[in-house]
């Protein structure tokens, strides 16, 4: 009989033999199976058998202890939100601040922010800074929407469960960050220093919450101007940089600081767009005869000069006033004390109040009571020094008319 007849004939065998091949070996106590592609182990010593797929190598039962159950997820959550929600006469141009309970993942959604602006979000760790270029408008309630599925950076931080929001109201924009960031752009004849961290606040951030610092005059100019400054006060000094700012821009002179005016201000300040006329003040003494116009710029005396102020009968009005219009020749017309009129060609003008400008006028001398309440200067004199009246310098008029 052929070895293999045991197994029931060739055709049968040949078959079997393609299908099934079976190997046994005796090693100590341990036997191994191989049956078409799949492994059992056996051991004298156990009672039980693992089954593995051979294609993916996947335990597919097992007779003994579970795996170990995944670490529990924790969830994300929000802790705190900076302005906090509900607040009012929150600093609007300054950062608004998220913290979670872990990190954020880089590919976390961010929340939204309503009204939109412009700005860029930083993440770190788990904070999340949201940065206004422009910051928000007075007075405006922003939204903040925090949408679900927030995912931590590792896998035990999870994901915030739900959405949520958060509220709050800007205050108002400040005369001292307006006086702060004139002076930055030198539209008053100051400078200003801040102290600490507020060196580096933005713009938009200094309209809402001004740095604590120190205002410094530049030197050279006369009490007349520097007595009337009033940090953190509305003060004529504003009221001329306000005009002289409108005017550079090409927007309304008012001296009034609006919503135009804050825009392009900060706008302004964010480029760092100076005053390209520099800062003038002039002086008008009436104490005839010796009347002068006394004109600084930048600091600098550049004109000393005699000048004619107004007669008793139509005086010159003391005071400061700023520079709203500007022409280099007029015909200007009225009417005399005595009644009668007048058409006088004149000037290099510039109006500081009401009628009352600076500008060329022929007269035999200077230094006396001659106008009807115009600052008239010599030819040469007033040419020179229209360029540097722009628009709202300042003009003081002091001194009593005999």
């Amino acid at each position: 009989m052929s070895p293999l007849g045991s197994f029931g004939g060739a055709g049968r065998v040949g078959a079997t033999l393609l299908r099934h091949r079976m190997i046994t070996a005796t090693a100590g106590t341990a036997t191994a199976v191989i049956v078409a592609g799949c492994a059992f182990a056996a051991s004298a010593s156990t009672s039980h058998a693992n089954l593995v797929n051979a294609g993916d190598n996947k335990p597919l039962t097992h007779s003994s202890a579970s795996p170990s159950a995944p670490a529990r997820v924790a969830p994300l959550r929000l802790l705190s939100v900076s302005p906090a929600s509900g607040a009012a006469g929150a600093n609007g141009g300054g950062p608004i601040t998220l913290t979670f309970s872990s990190a954020l993942s880089p590919s976390t959604p961010l929340p939204s922010v309503s009204p939109k602006v412009s700005g860029s979000w930083q993440v770190s760790g788990a904070t999340a800074t949201f940065t206004p270029s422009a910051g928000f408008l007075p007075d405006t309630k922003v939204t903040l929407a925090i949408p679900a599925g927030m995912a931590g950076a590792a896998a035990a931080a999870g994901t915030l469960a739900k959405a949520s929001s958060a509220t709050f109201t800007t205050g108002t924009y400040s005369t001292l960050g307006l006086q702060q960031l004139l002076a930055k752009l030198g539209y008053l004849p100051l400078a200003f220093a801040a102290s600490g961290a507020g060196a580096q606040a933005s713009p938009a951030s200094i309209a809402y919450a001004p740095p604590a610092g120190s205002f410094t005059f530049q030197p050279g100019y006369p009490g007349q101007l520097t007595s009337q400054w009033k940090a953190g006060q509305a003060n004529m000094l504003d009221t001329g940089a306000i005009r002289a700012f409108e005017s550079v821009e090409g927007i309304t002179m008012d001296g009034v600081a609006g919503p135009q005016v804050w825009a392009d201000l900060l706008t302004a300040a964010a480029k760092n767009q100076v005053n390209p006329n520099g800062y003038t003040y002039a002086l008008a003494s009436q104490y005839s005869p010796n009347e002068s116009l006394k004109v600084w710029h930048n600091g600098k005396v550049i004109l000393d000069t005699a000048a004619n102020t107004g007669i008793p009968a139509s005086p010159t009005a003391d005071g400061t006033f700023p520079v709203y219009e500007r022409l280099q020749f007029q015909v200007m017309k009225g009417t005399n004390p005595d009644g009668s009129k007048y058409a006088d060609p004149v000037y290099w003008i510039s109006y500081f109040n009401g009628g009352d400008a600076v500008h060329y006028f022929s007269r035999p001398g200077y230094g006396y009571y001659q106008s009807l309440g115009c600052v008239e200067l010599p030819l040469t004199q007033a040419k020179y020094i229209w360029p540097y009246l722009t628009y709202g310098t300042l003009v003081t008029v002091t001194g009593p008319v005999a």
